[in-house]
């Protein structure tokens, strides 16, 4: 068995997230469950033996909250799994201004891990991203991060996927020299509760639909196989940081704005002034 490792999943009530929380617990890791939904939580929390805290991506003051509480519990963190997400139809802002989308993928983590850096840093963690397929990802805006001027629920989701990566480019670039090592990854497309809240007659049917679903999407567990593999695995040896991965493998991503090393650096420091850090 790999050293025990603590481990915080966020996303971590459903989908892939739970099974990846599921078979490092029977690894013998620490998992920290974090979910929005009370019961789910506390269920696949419960089922393992693990810790568990809740939080709404949808309000920032709830992730300011969680992280301080993951600091007081956890002087050492060994991985952050940041896998909360979705896709969702209404543009109506969350009550922090934001294209909900945009913030549940990529601000609320992205605020989450800038919350715990000082944690992660001295823990020398990994912080890995859930992603996706990035070859629908159109240009990103860095002055329409919220898609005001042409909302589409598919167009925001594989923005924020892409920006999941571009994340994880200028993370490596900031600190993973030395301290943290950064990965994203693309689980495939999982049978899930993902996707049933948008107004996309697409994606609905997708995730829906009985024969769709066993036709086109693959069960949570093997979703959550390369999760399971970066977390478990040493940095510089089982796996090379700053990469994105599919299968286990670090895979050229179908998108080329995921290469830009300068907007990545411009994303950065336009998540920073949004969210006034």
């Amino acid at each position: 068995m790999t050293e025990s490792k603590t481990v915080v999943i966020t996303g971590a009530s459903d989908g892939i997230g739970a099974a990846a929380a599921q078979r490092l617990s029977s690894d013998g890791h620490r998992i920290v469950v974090v979910g929005r939904s009370p019961h789910k939580t506390a269920t696949v929390a419960r089922e393992i033996g693990a810790d568990y805290f809740l939080a709404d991506f949808s309000e920032l003051e709830q992730v300011r909250s969680l992280a301080g509480e993951l600091k007081t519990a956890y002087p050492r963190i060994d991985v952050l799994a940041n896998n909360a997400g979705g896709v969702f139809g209404d543009p109506t802002k969350t009550v922090d201004g934001f294209e909900r989308t945009f913030q549940i993928n990529h601000l609320a983590p992205f605020l989450l891990t800038h919350l715990l850096m000082g944690t992660l840093v001295a823990s020398h963690a990994s912080v890995i991203q859930t992603s996706s397929t990035l070859r629908p990802a159109r240009e990103i805006d860095l002055d329409d991060l919220n898609h005001d001027k042409n909302f589409n629920p598919v167009r925001a989701y594989t923005a924020a996927k892409l920006e999941n990566v571009l994340f994880t480019t200028e993370l490596h670039r900031r600190f993973g020299t030395e301290t943290i090592s950064a990965a994203a990854f693309y689980p495939g497309n999982v049978a899930s509760s993902f996707g049933t809240q948008s107004e996309s007659s697409l994606m609905r049917f997708i995730t829906t639909n009985p024969i769709s679903r066993r036709l086109m999407l693959i069960s949570p567990d093997r979703g959550a196989d390369t999760l399971v593999w970066l977390a478990e695995g040493t940095p510089g040896r089982d796996w090379e940081p700053g990469r994105y991965f599919y299968k286990r493998k670090p895979t050229r991503p179908q998108n080329g704005q995921a290469l830009d090393a300068d907007l990545a650096r411009r994303f950065w420091d336009r998540s920073e002034q949004l969210l006034g850090l």
